[in-house]
């Protein structure tokens, strides 16, 4: 949606002149632009619990399938388990000559993703749509983050004592990389890489899309 659109219709509605609709925050263009996967983050930046809570609360506003909602959520800062989801995560597969994250910039603050029944197609859905909603909801904070589904679920279960058993974690905190994204035909490779410090994200074009 173009940024001065609610100013156009609104001229066009009620015409020239009068009072125009100003944009407040951004535009969800601007969001999905910025919700990039980052694996290394800033260490002075002290991601707390209350920030997690926040982004875990649009959790109670989105869609669920057969409004089920099955998903349940545990909140880990540096001070309660980090640790172990550190040393049980994978990040970075594409590229695993960088062993990424880099030393100093690991992340230190995660919402591991619980679901109470066993994880089926109408579980998927509801994860799709609470993790792009949640990490949304991170970059309007300033904040960052990274879906990560290589971990050792047994391992993560067991040390963080979990009632449920954990299917994706949200890696969160301040993003330190440069991220930008590239343009591509459809069959070229998906690969993201890396070239003088920059990520790059390959991504097909709209006109790619429509079939």
């Amino acid at each position: 949606m173009a940024d001065n659109y609610l100013e156009k219709r609104y001229e066009e509605v009620f015409g020239a002149g009068r009072t125009k609709v100003k944009r407040v925050g951004h535009t969800l263009d601007e969001l999905l632009l910025r919700n990039r996967s980052v694996r290394g983050y800033n260490k002075n930046y002290v991601v707390k619990l209350e920030e997690l809570e926040r982004i875990v609360g649009v959790c109670s506003k989105i869609p669920s399938a057969r409004n089920q909602q099955v998903l349940r959520f545990r909140l880990v800062t540096r001070d309660t388990g980090a640790e172990v989801i550190l040393r049980n995560i994978k990040l970075g597969a594409a590229l695993p000559e960088l062993h990424l994250p880099f030393p100093g910039t690991e992340p230190e603050a995660f919402i591991v993703i619980c679901s109470i029944v066993p994880e089926n197609k109408m579980v998927d859905v509801d994860l799709g749509i609470a993790i792009q909603s949640m990490l949304l909801k991170a970059v309007e904070m300033g904040l960052n983050g990274i879906t990560i589904g290589a971990f050792n679920k047994g391992e993560v279960e067991r040390e963080l004592e979990l009632p449920y058993e954990p299917v994706m974690i949200l890696a969160i905190g301040k993003g330190a990389e440069r991220i930008e994204l590239t343009r591509i035909a459809p069959d070229e490779s998906h690969a993201y890489y890396r070239q003088e410090g920059t990520h790059y994200v390959p991504k097909i074009g709209v006109k790619d899309l429509l079939v």
